[in-house]
């Protein structure tokens, strides 16, 4: 009767590493798939399908809130250092928080007539280099400037049914604050105060889902009681920045 070997270390080494090339691999899938998620909200963009259009932008958010969670499991750099998935990752938002947002506005007739090309593309270009800018990003989790959180303000800009000309106002003026730098928390990793930026940010999170479902015609007390994390995260960001910049300190 022949004797079973049990594996050899060697064997169980290259099992492993294939699970874990195999997992990385997955985890950059799973970040691509927003392009897909991309490509259906500018197809129900074309066809005038806004609620569809937002839906799958709401898609996109949270495949890129939980990507990195999965990312830092699979440790990818290491196990993939050939692949640069920051780069995928950046390609993806510049679609989906960029690209498709200021698409959905223009086609819905939400910019002004005449000029409202031209923000558009204040939009695309302030944000391209927002991107590529080298300190966009700080190592205390911070965002240079201000982050391109544009499909956010176009919900807003939609579910409000601003006027053409405020939602053009509000645009530039968004746009010259991503060459403003100061420093914008990342509500998930800055350690202050996470554990309440977190949970606002959940609830947050409901009530615009719950504007996505109600599309075209939302409660006005929904909306407005939903700026209240905006608000937080705007005060929270300045304060931690301006104690930052006059400490010199990480936080």
């Amino acid at each position: 009767m022949q004797s079973v070997r049990p594996p050899s270390a060697q064997q169980f080494t290259r099992t492993h590493t294939n699970t874990n090339l195999l997992f990385a691999w997955c985890v950059h899938l799973y970040t691509a798939s927003g392009v897909v998620a991309a490509f259906l909200a500018t197809l129900a963009v074309i066809g005038g399908r806004y609620r569809d259009a937002f839906i799958w932008l709401a898609v996109s958010t949270f495949l890129d809130a939980t990507d990195g969670v999965l990312a830092r499991l699979a440790s990818v750099k290491e196990t993939l250092p050939g692949f640069d998935g920051a780069r995928l990752d950046d390609i993806v938002d510049y679609l989906t928080f960029v690209f498709v947002p200021i698409l959905l506005l223009h086609q819905a007739g939400a910019l002004p007539e005449g000029w409202g090309l031209v923000v558009g593309c204040a939009v695309l270009l302030s944000s391209a280099y927002g991107f590529a800018s080298l300190d966009a990003k700080t190592a205390d989790h911070f965002f240079m400037g201000f982050p391109s959180y544009w499909n956010i303000v176009a919900l807003y800009m939609f579910a409000f049914r601003l006027s053409p000309s405020i939602n053009g106002v509000i645009l530039a003026a968004l746009c010259a604050l991503v060459f403003v730098r100061i420093g914008y928390i990342y509500p998930s990793r800055t350690p202050t105060l996470r554990g309440l930026t977190v949970a606002l940010g959940a609830i947050w999170a409901v009530m615009m889902i719950a504007v996505i479902v109600l599309l075209p015609d939302v409660p006005r007390l929904l909306l407005t009681t939903s700026l209240f994390f905006p608000v937080y995260y705007t005060i929270l960001s300045l304060v931690l920045w301006q104690r930052r910049d006059r400490t010199g300190a990480r936080l």
